[in-house]
């Protein structure tokens, strides 16, 4: 087998024709990554509350919006933005941001679950001695649960994070440079070496998500270790 390929193209795989045009490459991957779970997080904890208030309509939407999202595939998902949002700005939007888009929209649901399943990990003693000393509903969720539910939730939203990782190479089909991308420009135009490429290609995501999956698992072990020395 002959990478040749990889190193002449080295740096192209890893920021596509940056600075001198539009970031790509691993980089590109890693920033839709990173930022589709920064806003991820924030729709999960927001579903997830929601998902506990009284009013029942709202846990209702929010319940619907989770199994639809859950039910769907990410590759509509992603065809949803890239054809909905220039409709409803009224602009054409870039492809990096349809991605993201239907990135976030789509994590949300999962991240919504996990949300959930960590508030509910928190003793309902607490909530209720918290209630107890005079504090309103929502001081109790701001201030007692949630603090301590992310906290158990951090090794989650990581693993998540390499899932979402692997995810991103589905927006090669709406034109983002990413890495799967990439690849696909530098076979096309090597036309000798396609199994190469995406060996190299391979490697790369294995590397990433392998990372992120031990310092999920360090996280854990780390988070655990904390609760038993409070113990």
């Amino acid at each position: 087998m002959d990478f040749t390929v990889i190193t002449d193209n080295f740096t192209y795989f890893m920021i596509g024709r940056y600075p001198h045009g539009a970031l790509g490459g691993v980089a590109l991957t890693l920033y839709l990554a990173l930022v589709s779970c920064v806003f991820a997080l924030m729709g999960g904890v927001i579903l997830g509350v929601a998902s506990y208030l009284p009013f029942r309509p709202l846990r209702w939407l929010v319940r619907g919006y989770t199994h639809v999202m859950r039910g769907v595939p990410l590759l509509m998902v992603i065809f949803w933005m890239y054809f909905l949002l220039p409709l409803a700005f009224k602009q054409p939007v870039p492809e990096n941001w349809t991605v993201i888009a239907a990135l976030t929209l789509f994590t949300s649901a999962y991240m919504a679950h996990i949300v959930r399943a960590g508030i509910e990990s928190v003793p309902t003693g607490q909530r209720e001695a918290a209630l107890a000393t005079g504090l309103q509903p929502w001081q109790v969720m701001a201030y007692v649960v949630l603090p301590q539910a992310l906290r158990n939730m951090i090794p989650s939203f990581v693993n998540e994070l390499v899932s979402v990782t692997k995810d991103t190479s589905l927006a090669f089909i709406v034109g983002v440079s990413e890495l799967t991308h990439i690849a696909t420009q530098v076979n096309n135009r090597e036309l000798t070496h396609p199994a190469e490429i995406f060996l190299f290609v391979a490697a790369v995501y294995f590397v990433i998500c392998f990372s992120l999956t031990q310092l999920s698992r360090w996280l854990e072990r780390r988070l655990s270790w904390g609760e038993g020395v409070r113990n």
